[in-house]
């Protein structure tokens, strides 16, 4: 079962982080089994599962291994806008010390130093 789960996230991990993209756009050639996560999960977990189980448990598991896959990536997205909003966060205020120096740094040109 540990072994499906990885396959699961695998399938998920390689869409969401575009490699599946990025080797369309390299061969040219669109891999549409490939490019969607459910689809991708349940043909793995089909073609690993069906060496190991009984036909039907076997499509049971990779139906499920699909639905998972979904909610998988919709998780992967959440995290993804809260790690967006944390790092908008940081960057500003890393950004608007910058500014702060650099304006600084303008209205010094007479060679005086900056209060403080």
């Amino acid at each position: 079962m540990f072994d499906i789960a990885c396959i699961v996230f695998v399938c998920v991990a390689v869409n969401h982080l575009g490699l599946i993209s990025a080797i369309e756009r390299r061969i040219n050639i669109k891999l549409a089994v490939l490019n969607c996560c459910k689809c991708l999960s349940f043909w793995a977990t089909f073609t690993y599962s069906v060496f190991h189980t009984p036909i039907i448990p076997t499509l049971a598991i990779s139906f499920l291994s699909a639905y998972a896959a979904l909610w998988l990536e919709l998780a992967l997205y959440r995290i993804d806008k809260l790690y967006l909003l944390c790092y908008g966060k940081i960057s500003k205020s890393g950004n608007a010390d910058n500014q702060a120096t650099a304006t600084t740094k303008r209205k010094n040109t007479k060679g005086t130093l900056p209060e403080l």
